[in-house]
């Protein structure tokens, strides 16, 4: 297998921090991207290069704001100046917010969708030139089951995912004449450090008038550990595994790939598997079918 180069976002923890050690550990060249490499991250930083190199393996630590088009734009500039193209790029960086709807501002949106979709804009933007003059290249885009469904207490989020799951199969349709791909992998409920970090809604006033119903997504976050099997808990590695199995396929990829924990099925890909002949057959009747 040829290695590729594969900058990743948002590989401090979670899905992004397993998926560059599978990565590296296959063969590619991987560029790990995060904030703060320098101050909060730099253990990070530094157990992702020692696990690397005791593996032999070649993978980078740089600094990234998806929020920051600056800091965005010179880190791909780097990137491509060293190693001369970006193969593929991982769109990982996400928040994940839970709570009452209402009581987030408008404020608080603004920064959850300057990470999680003008954060998505802003690197691919960045890297797509070099892509398409390429005449190769691949996005994947780390979206969630509630890219395709919702749940109370979930709603900012998942309207940041249902954002993110059209750019993303908008982009394979656009960008498929250069030889460019767009998939997306729709991660279930595994374990991470997003629901401990999520963002609050920033109106207590709202939140007061709820009553009790304020108190439900603090109870979503004690108990999500709780839900698990202790005798058989989800493995995050699937993700990073099917992120991987994605990047190395010599055929064609499937627009969407659903990662569950095993023993669980939410039906997302039955949802996936109604709506394509649908929607295709929306783009036939447009004369689009070249694009599909």
């Amino acid at each position: 297998m040829s290695g590729k180069v594969v900058l990743v976002t948002g590989a401090s923890s979670g899905f992004g921090n397993l998926t560059v050690l599978e990565l590296a550990r296959r063969g590619h060249t991987v560029v790990a991207t995060m904030r703060d490499v320098e101050g909060r991250k730099a253990q990070v930083r530094k157990d992702l290069i020692d696990a690397a190199t005791a593996g032999g393996h070649v993978l980078h630590v740089l600094e990234m704001d998806v929020a920051d088009e600056a800091s965005v734009n010179s880190t791909i500039g780097k990137v491509v100046k060293e190693h001369g193209k970006i193969d593929v790029l991982v769109n990982n960086a996400g928040l994940m917010p839970i709570g009452v709807t209402e009581a987030y501002t408008t404020a608080d949106v603004e920064r959850l969708f300057a990470v999680n979709v003008f954060g998505t804009i802003r690197t691919n933007r960045a890297v797509l030139p070099h892509m398409r003059t390429a005449g190769s290249g691949l996005l994947i885009q780390v979206t969630s089951l509630m890219g395709r469904f919702t749940i109370p207490f979930f709603g900012v989020y998942a309207a940041s995912k249902f954002a993110l799951e059209a750019l993303a199969e908008t982009y394979r349709y656009e960008l498929a004449s250069f030889g460019v791909d767009s998939v997306i992998v729709e991660p279930g409920p595994f374990p991470s450090n997003l629901i401990s970090s999520s963002p609050q809604p920033s109106d207590t006033g709202v939140l007061a008038s709820y009553g009790d119903v304020a108190a439900i997504p603090g109870q979503i976050k004690a108990n999500a550990e709780m839900s698990h099997d202790p005798a058989n808990p989800p493995r995050p590695q699937l993700v990073a595994d099917a992120i991987a199995k994605l990047i190395d396929a010599t055929e064609r990829r499937p627009l969407r790939t659903v990662v569950m924990p095993e023993g669980l099925d939410y039906g997302v890909g039955q949802i996936n598997e109604a709506v394509a002949p649908i929607q295709n057959g929306i783009l036939k009747s447009m004369g689009m079918e070249h694009l599909i």
